[in-house]
């Protein structure tokens, strides 16, 4: 069996919404010392509180990569409660599944999109 399904290689050779959203609503960064992989999400958000453009920078192996990506195709277009409800599995049996040892990846996208809604949350509050 391959180590990684080919929706994980899909992600990780072709990421989607990899870049900076300069004028982002919320931003979030977290990180795993054990492993080294940085996760950085950028999101816009309408008036409504949907996230209309999600982004994502990350520094870590192919499951990091697909990861993020993944995820930000998971929450594009979703109101903020919803995407606060992403769970990592939910990333992972998006992918067709991560091998034990990289599920972290998944907490890190799940962890960068809270993150990135707390801080828009905290910017929403001094307005």
């Amino acid at each position: 069996m391959a180590l990684y399904s080919d929706k994980v290689m899909d992600h990780f050779l072709h990421p989607r919404n990899v870049g900076v959203i300069e004028d982002a609503d919320g931003v979030g960064e977290v990180g795993n010392a054990k492993c080294g992989d940085i996760m950085k999400m950028y999101l816009k958000i309408d008036d409504d509180k949907v996230i209309q453009d999600v982004k994502f920078e990350t520094f870590g192996c192919a499951s990091a990569i697909a990861s993020s990506s993944m995820a930000t195709e998971m929450i594009k277009g979703q109101p903020v409660d919803r995407a606060l409800e992403l769970t990592n599995k939910a990333v992972a049996e998006a992918l067709d599944g991560l091998p034990d040892y990289k599920m972290h990846c998944s907490v890190l996208a799940q962890e960068a999109i809270h993150s990135a809604i707390e801080d828009y949350q905290n910017k929403e509050k001094e307005k």
